[in-house]
């Protein structure tokens, strides 16, 4: 009940909207990240992958389409494309690596050490974009990678 309250209150205003896209991208990437493992059990990580790609490309653009934006493909400038190429071929890399850590290892243990990409972000965020740090989120960063490699040495002791 009080879940459902304070998503209403959110979806209500529109300043908060971040909050409710965010939180969900959460839950679904923890879901990714499990039925991934669990598909993973007999096939080569990266075919998992690729097969997973076609879908994201199939829905991505599904919605594209559905918010009638397909037009704004054409006015992207040069150096938008080239940052979104550049990402695009991270992400590829990220997901494929994830991918085999996740053939090779426990869900519950490369899910947060492949978390610790929000301290890298904020770092890069902060050099590249110019993006202001407060402690706040320098304690959050540190919180973030202490809390990984807290759960990384306790699969290890156990």
């Amino acid at each position: 009940m009080f879940i459902a309250l304070v998503l209403e209150l959110l979806i209500k205003s529109t300043e908060y909207m971040w909050l409710v896209f965010v939180l969900l991208g959460a839950v679904l990437a923890a879901v990714s990240t499990v039925l991934s493992k669990a598909g993973l059990k007999n096939v080569d990580p990266v075919v998992g992958f690729a097969v997973q790609s076609v879908l994201i490309i199939a829905i991505a653009w599904g919605v594209v389409a559905a918010q009638s934006n397909i037009a704004q493909v054409a006015r992207i400038d040069k150096k938008t494309w080239i940052f979104l190429i550049i990402a695009g071929a991270a992400t590829a890399l990220s997901s494929i690596f994830t991918f085999k850590a996740l053939k090779l290892g426990e869900a519950s243990l490369v899910s947060p050490l492949e978390r610790v990409s929000f301290v890298f972000a904020i770092i890069l965020s902060a050099f590249f974009l110019k993006e202001k740090i407060t402690w706040q989120v320098v304690v959050g960063g540190v919180l973030i990678l202490a809390g990984a490699l807290i759960i990384a040495l306790s699969k290890k002791a156990a």
